[in-house]
């Protein structure tokens, strides 16, 4: 295959089973190299992940999951989407595709749902990359400090409620949900906001579209952990772990904050210009700093 023609070719559609839901993840082959799991965040899909699978598809076996409710894969009827079961199906992508140790890029969500996979299975991964995927910074998470158990419940019962009585937005043309993806992320050129919307969502029996994700899936059912247990668990990580964040996120900088102190041995990356989507904000800085933390 020539360069032009590896670069035009793109993933291959396949699935797995987790707590019997159909899971989608595509494969950008060469499966001879090291395997590589690019995770999105949430209310995203791993097609998300394209400029980033295309640049490093020559040195790696680049698989990107689609998280249960997101993209392809199946929605989680009755589910709580906690991220317990995100990581589970983490584990059996790993397990079913025999891909330990893997290197790991992921982001938001799916940056947390690999550090806690990480943590729980340090002998799994190889190198992590986890772009704004270290929660809310200690100022954020104050106001949820010292709730009670049923104070917490109770705000996810009301988001469940709310939710469910929200029909999801329909919209008349590829164009005006690419629109509206760009209000989300100003950061996004008309191409690339485009290319996320043909790839996130799909067609209604009207001709209109809507979003492919799980609204359900918004409101995270609010596991109680103990304090310092996420922190216990993210000193376990024993791999070279990156930790990436747009200089304009609301994320803040956890090596300024301590979060990043809990990481042995983790660096921290700041990247200009870029608010809480560094890969689609700036790419270009952002990729020869995955490629040499990813060589051996």
């Amino acid at each position: 295959m020539t360069d032009s023609q590896h670069e035009i070719v793109g993933p291959a559609s396949s699935y797995y089973v987790c707590q019997r839901l159909k899971l989608h993840f595509v494969d950008w082959g060469n499966e001879g190299a090291p395997p590589l799991l690019l995770v999105h965040g949430g209310r995203d899909h791993a097609r998300s992940w394209d400029r980033v699978a295309r640049a490093l598809r020559r040195d790696y076996h680049v698989i990107a999951p689609d998280l249960r409710g997101h993209g392809d894969s199946a929605w989680a009827i009755g589910g709580q989407y906690t991220l317990p079961e995100y990581v589970l199906d983490l584990d059996q992508l790993v397990e079913v595709l025999g891909l330990a140790p893997v290197r790991i890029v992921a982001h938001s969500l799916g940056a947390a749902v690999s550090l806690f996979y990480t943590g729980l299975k340090p002998e799994n991964v190889s190198r992590l990359v986890a772009i704004e995927g270290m929660g809310p910074p200690p100022e954020m998470r104050a106001r949820f400090e010292g709730k009670q158990l049923w104070e917490l419940a109770n705000g996810w019962i009301d988001a469940v409620r709310a939710t469910s009585r929200v029909q999801p937005r329909r919209y008349v043309s590829i164009d005006a949900a690419a629109a509206r993806m760009q209000e989300e992320n100003p950061h996004l050129s008309p191409e690339l906001a485009r290319h996320l919307t043909v790839h996130g969502v799909a067609r209604n029996e009207d001709g209109t579209f809507c979003w492919k994700f799980d609204h359900a899936a918004r409101p995270l059912y609010p596991v109680r952990m103990e304090p310092g247990s996420m922190e216990g668990l993210w000193q376990r990580i024993a791999c070279p772990t990156l930790l990436v964040h747009g200089s304009e996120s609301w994320h803040g900088d956890p090596a300024k904050d301590g979060r990043a102190a809990h990481i042995p041995g983790a660096r921290v990356l700041e990247i200009a210009d870029a608010g809480h989507w560094v890969h689609h904000d700036q790419l270009d800085p952002l990729l020869p700093e995955l490629r040499r933390f990813l060589a051996d």
